[in-house]
């Protein structure tokens, strides 16, 4: 069974030299970076890591992360990654259920890491940036001919709940680094910006498992900042730039508030994924960059997008694109039958990067599969008129208003076209008749200030009644993931607040 450690054997064999990583700190060979791996083994090997162990990486994006991803591999361990940013508490949740064996904190790239690390009263690994601390759990997953492809344990982000741990396969991980490297003509003078984290899908497969397919390189962060972004453009040679809406947004509000003039003489892809796209924001960044902002669907659950628009084919829309090779989709009624061509249903998904499960929880696994193989992802979409891909929201998010169902993305994109505005969400709330309210929350732009009368004034002329919000709250920064998802729980409720 080929495994994820492969791609960088055999690029550390093809082209041990050529640099892979660029970090603020120097940079990281393909050969250097298989040594990190070799010593990181060692490490695993020698804490008592054995096949189907988890292990909990506590880390921000770094070459130490990147090795010990890899190393979890070789010995045939479940990498559990978490962001370092998040609370005690919340990491200790995540070990727990793992059920890991080991938790590793890369201390020299993440001071949030090395605070956690000295909670955990942690040891220096051999592996350089490193501490590990062994934790009391010591059951190993039951034998399982099905889990055996397993690579990683995915949390979830929880936007909606509880976090549930997403079993990522081999296969799946490998497939879509191969599709992804495919669609974006991923070739060794590549290098992509690299801030998205590695301990969720997006930045494992789009970015990490891409990268090591393409024999391209990373220009590695382990945050976002508009401003290092700006620089990386213009002086590292950056070709491809990935990150969700809102680091668009952000981006395009930091040029809009310093008044810079990017400069980008090597970028030739622009993309963005997990998240709604508003065709506002599309165009102002295609008009920044004079290039296409190419869009993708996809989610943890499948190791990847399914969805993507292709380079030959830019789109004017918001679609998601076209099916990419293995995947299939279906747009289904809530009860259980295809719907009628453009109508707007719950998306279904099947192929080769499908998740094996939620890790331990039978139950949540069972309430997403559907016969034939198909996971019901929750998502709410509609197929247009040449098959591609138009994601509406969550069905969880959809709001029942006077005995109609109202999408948040139709109202945040009217809201999102206003003047002055850079973010905004709708979220719905139960009132005692049992209808929902409208509740918008609105982002405004540095500087700017919401005329209210004007922007409900809009929302008259482009949606009916039922649609609109009957508040409109501005807010001074959306809250959001690690990945830059928006956290519509949080501004549910607030709004819910008296």
């Amino acid at each position: 069974m080929r495994r994820i450690h492969s791609l960088l054997e055999e690029r550390a064999v093809r082209t041990p030299e050529k640099v892979f990583l660029f970090e603020p700190g120097g940079t990281t060979s393909y050969a250097a970076l298989q040594g990190l791996v070799d010593v990181a083994v060692q490490d695993l090997l020698a804490a008592g890591v054995r096949p189907t162990d988890r292990v909990v990486l506590v880390a921000e994006n770094c070459a130490a992360h990147i090795a010990l991803l890899m190393a979890c591999s070789r010995v045939g361990a479940w990498s559990c990654g978490v962001n370092a940013r998040m609370s005690p508490g919340e990491i200790a949740a995540i070990a727990e259920r793992a059920d890991a064996r080991l938790c590793c904190f890369t201390t020299a790239s993440s001071e949030a890491a090395r605070q956690h690390a000295a909670r955990a009263e942690a040891t220096p690994a051999a592996l350089p940036g490193v501490m590990y601390s062994a934790t009391r759990a010591q059951a190993q997953t039951q034998p399982d001919a099905a889990l055996a492809d397993t690579a990683a344990i995915i949390f979830t982000s929880g936007t909606s709940g509880t976090p549930k741990g997403v079993m990522v396969s081999h296969r799946g991980l490998l497939h879509f680094g191969r599709v992804s490297a495919s669609v974006r003509a991923l070739n060794e003078r590549d290098r992509a910006y690299a801030f998205l984290p590695m301990t969720h899908i997006f930045g494992i497969g789009t970015v990490l498992m891409a990268a090591l397919t393409g024999g391209a390189s990373l220009v590695l962060r382990a945050s976002f900042s508009p401003a290092d972004v700006l620089h990386a453009l213009a002086h590292e040679e950056v070709s491809n730039l990935l990150g969700p809406p809102t680091m668009y947004a952000r981006l395009l509000a930091h040029i809009d508030a310093e008044g810079v003039a990017p400069r980008f003489p090597q970028l030739r892809y622009v993309y963005t994924g997990s998240a709604p796209l508003d065709l506002a924001l599309k165009q102002r960044v295609e008009r920044l960059f004079g290039q296409p902002l190419h869009y993708g669907y996809g989610l943890s659950e499948y190791a990847g997008s399914v969805f993507l628009t292709r380079v030959e084919a830019p789109r004017q829309d918001t679609a998601a694109g076209h099916a990419v090779e293995g995947g299939e989709a279906r747009i289904v009624t809530a009860d259980g039958q295809d719907a009628p061509q453009g109508d707007t249903g719950e998306i279904w998904l099947r192929g080769p990067g499908l998740m094996l499960g939620y890790f331990r929880d039978a139950d949540a696994t069972s309430q997403v599969m559907r016969p034939g193989g198909w996971y019901a992802t929750g998502d709410l979409g509609r197929f247009g008129a040449d098959g591609a891909l138009f994601v509406v929201g969550r069905l969880k998010e959809m709001i029942i208003r006077s005995g109609f169902n109202v999408y948040p993305a139709e109202i945040e994109a009217v809201i999102g076209r206003f003047a002055g505005v850079h973010l905004c969400a709708v979220v719905g709330v139960p009132e005692a008749d049992g209808n929902e309210q409208i509740v918008a929350f609105v982002e405004m732009k540095p500087g700017a200030a919401l005329d209210e009368a004007a922007l409900r004034a809009q929302l008259v002329e482009h949606l009916s009644p039922y649609k609109r919000p009957a508040r409109i709250e501005v807010i001074d920064a959306m809250p959001t993931t690690a990945n830059g998802k928006l956290l519509k729980r949080e501004l549910r409720a607030r709004a819910l607040q008296p």
